[in-house]
């Protein structure tokens, strides 16, 4: 895995950066969970309000979910960028697949196939950008009251499980 951190000087309103590129087989969940949490970690050291907890929750799904369609999805390497401004965090993932991901109809029955309406639920806006190569998926959370993330705790997931 290669790393990158640009624009650690966040009191000064510059957005905090964090890149990572895991070749071929190489990316894991877990590894870009501990990314993610190292980096809003790093946030209130370097001048930027904490991130609230609730949001940091919602982005540990979404990059789970994220790294983990990369991971089933595409053949080859995949990466991960992380951006966090004053008003928002976005996630992106890139991958080797120029198959456009989308949410499934929500099915308590299926196993599998609930992340990328996991990623929509916790996420304000979900972009994605078809390359030639493969794609970018940007979750976007904002930083302000996340008006989905309440959902999230409630008939969202609730729904998507039987119990």
């Amino acid at each position: 895995m290669k790393q990158t951190a640009d624009g650690q000087r966040g009191d000064d309103g510059t957005p905090l950066r964090y890149g990572a590129i895991w070749g071929d087989g190489a990316a894991r969940a877990a590894d870009a969970r501990h990314a993610l949490r190292a980096f809003l970690g790093n946030a209130g050291r370097i001048g930027r309000a904490a991130v609230p907890s609730t949001l940091a929750v919602d982005a540990e799904l979404a990059t789970s979910e994220m790294v983990t369609n990369a991971i089933v999805h595409a053949p080859g390497p995949c990466g991960m960028t992380l951006e966090l401004t004053d008003d928002e965090l976005t996630i992106t993932v890139w991958d080797s697949s120029t198959e456009k991901p989308a949410p499934k109809k929500v099915d308590p029955r299926r196993i599998g196939g609930h992340g990328m309406h996991l990623v929509h639920t916790v996420s304000d806006k979900v972009v994605v950008a078809l390359r030639a190569t493969g794609k970018l998926v940007t979750a976007h959370l904002s930083l302000a009251s996340n008006p989905k993330a309440a959902g999230f705790a409630g008939p969202a997931v609730a729904g998507l499980f039987p119990g």
